[in-house]
């Protein structure tokens, strides 16, 4: 099976992770882990050039994403994110009685960026967004931030590494600012299950009492040594990272040379249509070839396909099938 269509890295996570986990193994798992986990929170730290206190970390991001709906936003009180979005907004929504509005993209699916000043209760988009693969500039992002002072407002950054920018430089500037990033995609630690937080202290506080009424001890020994190792070995994290923008432009130009649209990306994976052959035809056709790649039975992205970015060796077989079954 060719496997692209969850978002996971197609290399392996650094060595040192694996040497880190196996040493780690060898001592105290006995015990508890660190509640705090300070050091892990420093190694984050220290490669985006923040304080420790600065940086939460969680049992992936989607657990910090729960702590943060919790946190910051308030039933009754209406939050704003994209109507074309990550699947698990409105689901945290509904699990805690957030009212919520979708705002629509603009027909070349990019977030129209007035549609979210002023909210009610709080702001939420990934970006790169997903689905799309479309990316927001930090002048845009700002924007934002700045008409919604008094509220937070989230950045989803799980494909960030795939994209120009981070908005982490703009945490020190505003204080409603968070933003949130993961080890699963760049750094190939989809198993593991950590994901982190980067803003002002005040809401960081916020977010370790949230998960302290829950459970102190949320990241286990392994998951802490491996994602500090990881953190830590940028040469492998740029290296892979790396080969998959180049293996992105690859795929993009052969799919455009196929009769293809495909959006901009600046993720791990490409969001595309043909112009002629219907989108769930080709996801069934290649799922029978045991190719898996996403579709979304939703209007207005059901002609579309999400394609995650593999090896070369993967994308080349995913091309020749594609080629193909178009012809």
């Amino acid at each position: 099976i060719i496997k692209l269509n969850t978002n996971e890295n197609p290399y392996p996570p650094s060595p040192k992770v694996i040497k880190a986990i196996e040493q780690e193994v060898g001592k105290d798992l006995r015990l508890y882990p660190t509640p705090t986990m300070d050091e892990l929170k420093q190694s984050i730290a220290n490669f985006y050039n923040v304080h420790k206190e600065n940086v939460f970390v969680g049992n992936g991001s989607d657990e910090v994403l729960a702590f943060s709906f919790m946190a910051f936003f308030e039933p009754g009180k209406e939050i704003l994110f994209p109507e074309i979005t990550y699947s698990f907004y409105p689901v945290y929504a509904k699990l805690f009685n957030i009212t919520y509005k979708k705002v629509p993209l603009t027909k070349d699916f990019q977030l129209d960026v007035v549609q979210f000043f002023n909210s009610e209760g709080g702001v939420i988009f990934p970006n790169p967004n997903a689905p799309t693969s479309i990316y927001l500039s930090l002048e845009k992002i700002e924007e934002i931030v700045i008409n919604n002072r008094d509220k937070v407002v989230i950045v989803d950054e799980a494909y960030i590494d795939f994209a120009p920018k981070s908005a982490v430089s703009l945490i020190d500037k505003y204080d409603n600012l968070l933003v949130i990033q993961t080890f699963s995609k760049s750094r190939a630690l989809a198993g593991l299950r950590v994901g982190f937080a980067l803003g002002n202290k005040t809401l960081i506080d916020a977010l370790i009492r949230m998960k302290d009424s829950f459970n102190s001890y949320p990241v286990d020994r392994l998951a802490l040594a491996g994602a500090k190792a990881a953190i830590e070995d940028k040469a492998y994290f740029e290296e892979i990272t790396n080969k998959i923008i180049a293996t992105r432009k690859w795929v993009t130009d052969k799919l455009e040379q196929l009769g293809f649209r495909v959006l901009p990306s600046a993720t791990n994976f490409v969001f595309a249509s043909h112009r002629e052959y219907p989108a769930k035809d080709l996801y069934e056709n290649l799922r029978n070839q045991n190719i898996l790649i996403r579709y979304f039975n939703q209007d207005p992205i059901d002609h579309y396909v999400r394609i995650t970015i593999g090896t070369d060796e993967e994308m080349e077989k995913f091309i020749e099938a594609v080629e193909e079954i178009i012809k």
